[in-house]
Order: structure tokens, then C-alpha cells, then sequence
């Protein structure tokens, strides 16, 4: 009889979420981390906790507001997860602020990088900023004030203001007035090579070149952050580019999530700013410091100091496609390609082969799955050219990728224009798969050559961001991909596929028949993910209950993790293991069993609901030896004790554990760009 599991087996997943970028945090509080990469991380965790907010805190904002009784896995009421994640997210912000005021930033003024402070300038400099202040920032200023004439301005998300306190000698009582930084101007003001003045101390310092004759008592910066959720009735909208324009035009309408301000600003400033926006008193946040430290970006990208940044790392041609005279397509024939980016370079492998499929005369036909692309897409050329070369090529784009909405649908038009047959997917449902299928002439055979992937076709992120891919002329897999393209075109269903396991229908079921096939084998059994996130609860359970058989389980889960490892009889066989460093860990890849017996799955599909019931996901059964070798050894070295990482407690502690009494611990990404440069 299977043991009933039991009631706590669930990490808060909002919070999960917060350790993560807590983990984030670590990087940038680490000594041994080169000094802009230092201070790239403390931007990256001021970008991640803007995105948290505009998401997941503003959904369960709108739950309490709405009243709905709706909990996650680990039964805490919305309310109650809203006051944690305040805490908690109070306790990151002052220690996000501290580790740039305290330990980056004074880092950096040693080197001669600084963040000035308008007090701090020669004359001579605050003459030439008072002209480019003059020149170019004064004429797009436009100071609002607030009066039974002037109602309270609407505050864009993400954009910051100074909030100013008045007085006219002419009138009884305090003023306010609200001035927007401009967004078309820099946020940091260069002074010389390293050095910057923020634009919202210029522009605090000239205030009264806007209020002449007006006394200015105090002002202070502030920021807003909006529900940035698009609200779509597919059912209902005929057309889906154009609902989907009208509700991003709505978006920056959204209701405010949190309120950003100067820690020194006035309880009667700060009041005003909590009436006129309707924000609740736990949606404020005092930041210490400079506000919105992803502008240190700007630092990182306009500072030329390669001695404080990481080496510089070209990725290497896959060893089997370095030979130029022959094509992808000739070099597939012998057998498939496992790509592993940023390691191995996408644009001499992903890219090429849509780039030859689109100019060889012999291809007939190109479909591809467009999630996120770059502003300058060779992909796109790629297809574009294809079509107008008289090629049939379909392009799924998934309009509805996060952020990437305005993007996506301007790449959509770009492709339309082309002639390419442009869909948007299934009514309700994402289009997160990864897939490419070029069909092509040869001789009296139609031959299929497929790639699927863990990434976007997205040749930026592709150096950024570690990903698998594999490309293969396999016939089964040409098959799979043909009956899944003309799932997303029309309206087949196929029962199942030979090499593929795809969602909404059948990700979840297939893994937790792997996952149950390894339980049966008990002690002998062996399950290992490489995820994103594990957050679904049957998946969590299915893992569970392995590890009550005596299975061994391990995970290396880079961001949300519900999972409780290590509790007694429950999970004592789980161990989770986050990575994290100059590349954002982003594959997702599945083994099951041990030795030669195993089977290896990689693609699209993280752990998370909204991905196994409300995407189009594929993933994919990996066959070839050589492949299966080389995601073997990737999983080795990142689960060895010798490596670098953060390992995750039953209490809900994640532990780095970066040194041993021999020394430090190995750098799992490191290891792999010495790997492919070696080979």
C-alpha cells in the first residue's frame, strides 16, 4: 500500500523564489567574484525582484483583493504569503543596499569607478553639468503639480520621480509636485572615464530652474511598480494580435505592487504618495542608497576594465561541424549533434543550419517555434529570405511571451510581410517548444532534419545563457516534429509520439511513469532533473514516493524548489543542488535508471504547472551514445562534492558550499569552457 505523504511536504514557492534571488545576492556579496560582475549581479537582482513583483506579487495581491479562497501547495492563505514575502523581502532589499554601499561600491571607488554624489564635484564640472543639464534634460522635464486643478499624475511603472514639497509665499500650506527622471536620457551621467552622477541628482540640484519663486522644502525620489499581467479572452478575441496590442496598451495602467522610496523621505511625503496611489502601508519599501540598482548595468557596460570582469570566453564550433566544406545536413546523415551552449557556439550550429536551410535549393520547407528572439534576429533574416526564396516556411510565434509581447509582434508582421505562413499557437496555451524542422529533396527520398532544444532561437542569450540542443536527421524524430508542427497549424491530435513527450497531455504522465519505472527498482533506481523549477506538486509527490522506495534522487534546480530534501522517511534519499554563476544555468534535461540501461530526456518543459497543463512544451528521448556520454559527465561534475554550489536543507536553508579545508571548490562553468576549448 502506498504510505500516505504528508501534510508541510511543501516549501512556500514565493519564498522558494526569494532564496533564489537571494542566491543571486551571494554572488555579488562574494569576494572572489570579479568586481563588475559584482556589482552586474547586484542589477541582475534588482531586474529579478522588479519582474517578481510585477508578476507573482501582484497576482497574490489580486487574490486577497478579490477575496478568493485559492492556496498553493503549502496551504498558506494569500494574505499570509503576502505579510511573509514582506518580511522577507525587506530583510533582501536592505541587504541588496549594504552590499553595494558597504562592500561594491566603496570596491569600486578604489579602482577609480564612482558613483558621485553632486557635493563631491569641482566647479568646473558642475558648470559643464549645468550645461548638459540646460541642453539636455530640462526641455523634456515636465513638473506636475497636484491642486483641486491639477488631479495626481498617473505614475508609469518602473519609471522614477521626485516627489517635491513646496511652498509658495503667496499661498497658505505645503505643495506637491511630482517631476519624472526622463527615460530618454541616461540614468548616469558621465563625468569621465569611470565616473558618473546620477540624473536624478542633477535634476534635484536645478529643481528651482522649474519652480522659480517657489520654496523648496524637501524632495526625494520614489518608484512605482505595476501588475504587469495581460488579461487575454481567447475564446472570445477574433483576433489575437490586436487583443493582445490593446491590453499591453492597458498594462501600463495596472493597479500598483509596490511603492519604492528614498529612506530619508517624510512621513507626510510619504503619506501623500500612499493616499494618491492607493497603496497599502506594506507595499512600501525605504531603500537605503542609491534607488533601482539595475542602472549599475550601465556601470558594468561603459566601464572598460577587463581586469575586473570575467575572462573573455569565445565559444568553440561542435568538433563534428568544423569542417566548412560540408553542410549541417551532410554532417547529420552520420548521426545526431548534442549542442551545449554557451559552450558550443549557436551561430556555427543552430543558426547555421537554419541560415543553409534557408538558401539551399533542395530544401522544400522550414517550420520553427519563435519564443524570444534578438532585436537583430539572423533567424528571422534566415526565414524571411527562405520565403522569399519561394520556400514553404511556417513560424509559430508565440505572441504572449512575457515582456517580449511588443517584440514578438512586430516580428510577427515582419514574417507576415515576408509571406511566411505565420500562426500563434492553440487557443489557451503558450507555445514554449523549442523545435525546428527543415524538410528537404534528395534525390527521390524527402528527407526531415530536426532540432530540439532547451533555449530560445535567440542568438544573443545563446552566449549567455546554458542551454542543450540537439540536431538530428533521425526519422522518427522528423516525424514526431511533422505531426507536432501540424498540431500547432491546425487541428490534429496525434495519440502519441516515438521519441517525443509533449504537453499539455502528456509531459507530466510520461515522467511519472519514468519516475515510477525507477521507484519499482528501489535502491537500485536512479532519477536525476536539471530544472529551472520544481514546483509541481504530482511531480514533487511522484519524487517523494521514489525516495520512500529507497530511490536515489538527485536534482539541480536553479530557481524555485517546493521540495523538501533530506526529511526522514519522506525524502532521505533526495539531495537538490542549485548552480549558479556567469552563465544563467536555463537546460532542462531528465535521467532515469543507471549504466547503459538509462534513458536521457532534454527540453523545453520546467516543473511548474503552468508549463505541463497551460504550454505546448516538448521534450525529447535522447539515443545516441556519444550525446548520452556527454550529458552523463555534465551531470557528474555538477553533482560532484568537489563542485561549487548551494545545497538546499529540509529546513528550508540553502547552504553554499564554495570551499573545503583543501582548498575551493571547482567552478562548474569553468570547467565546462576549459572542456570545450580542449577538445
Amino acid at each position: 500500500m502506498t504510505p500516505e505523504l504528508p501534510e508541510g511536504r511543501f516549501f512556500n514557492r514565493e519564498i522558494s523564489w526569494l532564496d533564489f534571488n537571494a542566491r543571486v545576492l551571494a554572488l555579488a556579496e562574494d569576494a572572489r567574484t570579479p568586481l563588475l560582475e559584482r556589482a552586474k549581479f547586484l542589477a541582475i537582482f534588482a531586474t529579478n525582484l522588479d519582474e517578481f513583483f510585477m508578476v507573482r506579487i501582484a497576482a497574490l495581491q489580486r487574490r486577497v483583493q478579490t477575496g478568493l479562497p485559492v492556496r498553493g501547495a503549502d496551504r498558506l492563505p494569500p494574505r499570509q504569503q503576502v505579510d511573509h514575502v514582506a518580511e522577507a523581502t525587506t530583510e533582501l532589499v536592505a541587504r541588496h543596499a549594504a552590499c553595494f554601499a558597504d562592500q561594491v561600491g566603496p570596491l569600486l571607488a578604489q579602482q577609480g569607478i564612482v558613483i558621485e554624489r553632486w557635493e563631491n564635484l569641482t566647479s568646473a564640472e558642475r558648470d559643464r553639468l549645468a550645461t548638459y543639464f540646460h541642453d539636455h534634460v530640462f526641455p523634456v522635464l515636465t513638473p506636475l503639480a497636484v491642486d483641486p486643478a491639477h488631479p495626481f499624475p498617473y505614475i508609469s511603472g518602473l519609471s522614477l520621480n521626485l516627489a517635491v514639497s513646496l511652498r509658495d509665499p503667496e499661498k497658505e500650506g505645503e505643495l506637491f509636485a511630482r517631476v519624472k527622471v526622463p527615460a530618454n536620457v541616461p540614468r548616469l551621467v558621465a563625468l569621465t572615464p569611470g565616473r558618473f552622477l546620477p540624473v536624478e541628482a542633477l535634476i534635484a540640484v536645478h529643481l528651482a530652474q522649474l519652480f522659480p519663486g517657489v520654496a523648496i522644502v524637501e524632495q526625494h525620489l520614489f518608484r512605482v511598480t505595476r501588475n504587469a499581467e495581460v488579461d487575454l479572452d481567447e475564446d472570445r478575441d477574433e483576433d489575437l494580435l490586436q487583443a493582445l496590442e490593446r491590453e499591453l496598451a492597458r498594462r501600463r495602467f495596472g493597479l500598483p505592487v509596490r511603492l519604492e522610496v528614498a529612506e530619508h523621505m517624510s512621513e507626510h511625503l510619504l503619506e501623500t504618495l500612499i493616499r494618491e496611489l492607493d497603496v497599502q502601508p506594506r507595499a512600501v519599501q525605504r531603500v537605503p542608497g542609491l534607488l533601482d540598482l539595475s542602472g549599475l548595468w550601465q556601470v558594468y557596460n561603459e566601464t572598460d576594465r577587463p581586469d575586473l570582469k570575467d575572462k573573455i570566453f569565445a565559444p568553440a564550433t561542435h568538433p563534428r561541424l568544423r569542417d566548412g566544406e560540408r553542410s549541417v545536413f551532410s554532417v547529420l546523415r552520420d548521426g545526431d549533434i548534442l549542442v551545449h551552449h554557451p559552450y558550443h557556439s549557436f551561430s556555427t550550429s543552430v543558426q547555421r543550419f537554419i541560415e543553409q536551410a534557408a538558401i539551399d535549393p533542395h530544401v522544400l520547407a522550414i517550420k520553427l517555434t519563435l519564443y524570444r528572439t534578438s532585436g537583430d534576429s539572423p533567424i528571422v533574416d534566415a526565414l524571411v529570405d527562405a520565403a522569399e526564396a519561394g520556400k514553404q516556411v511556417v513560424v509559430v510565434v508565440e505572441v504572449k511571451a512575457r515582456f517580449d509581447e511588443w517584440a514578438n509582434i512586430g516580428w510577427a508582421r515582419t514574417l507576415e510581410r515576408a509571406g511566411c505562413h505565420v500562426v500563434y499557437g492553440l487557443v489557451g496555451l503558450k507555445t514554449h517548444a523549442k523545435i525546428a524542422l527543415v524538410v528537404r529533396q534528395e534525390g527521390a527520398v524527402l528527407r526531415r532534419y530536426g532540432h530540439v532544444g532547451t533555449g530560445n532561437y535567440h542568438p544573443k542569450t545563446a552566449r549567455l545563457y546554458e542551454d542543450f540542443g540537439l540536431l538530428t536527421a533521425d526519422p522518427e524524430v522528423g516525424a514526431d516534429l511533422t505531426e507536432l508542427f501540424n498540431h500547432l497549424t491546425g487541428y490534429g491530435r496525434p495519440a502519441s509520439y516515438r521519441r517525443l513527450l509533449t504537453s499539455p497531455r502528456g509531459v507530466r504522465d510520461g515522467l511519472l511513469e519514468l519516475i515510477e519505472a525507477q521507484a519499482a527498482k528501489g535502491d537500485k533506481g536512479l532519477i536525476q532533473f536539471k530544472v529551472n523549477s520544481l514546483v509541481d506538486e504530482p511531480i514533487v509527490d511522484g519524487l517523494y514516493r521514489a525516495s520512500q522506495a529507497g530511490t536515489r534522487v538527485d536534482l539541480i534546480v536553479r530557481g524555485m524548489c517546493s521540495l523538501r530534501p533530506g526529511v526522514p522517511g519522506l525524502s532521505e534519499t533526495i539531495r537538490v543542488r542549485s548552480i549558479l554563476g556567469r552563465f544563467l544555468e536555463h537546460s532542462r534535461v531528465f535521467r532515469f535508471g543507471r549504466g547503459a540501461a538509462s534513458q536521457w530526456w532534454l527540453g523545453s518543459a520546467d516543473m511548474m504547472r503552468r508549463n505541463l497543463d497551460g504550454r505546448v512544451e516538448a521534450i525529447i528521448r535522447i539515443t545516441d551514445k556519444t550525446a548520452v556520454t556527454e550529458l552523463s559527465e555534465v551531470f557528474t561534475a555538477a553533482l560532484a562534492e568537489t563542485t561549487d554550489g548551494f545545497d538546499l536543507g529540509a529546513d528550508g536553508v540553502w547552504t553554499r558550499r564554495s570551499s573545503t579545508v583543501e582548498g575551493r571548490l571547482a567552478d562548474l562553468q569553468q570547467l565546462l569552457q576549459a572542456r570545450s576549448q580542449a577538445v
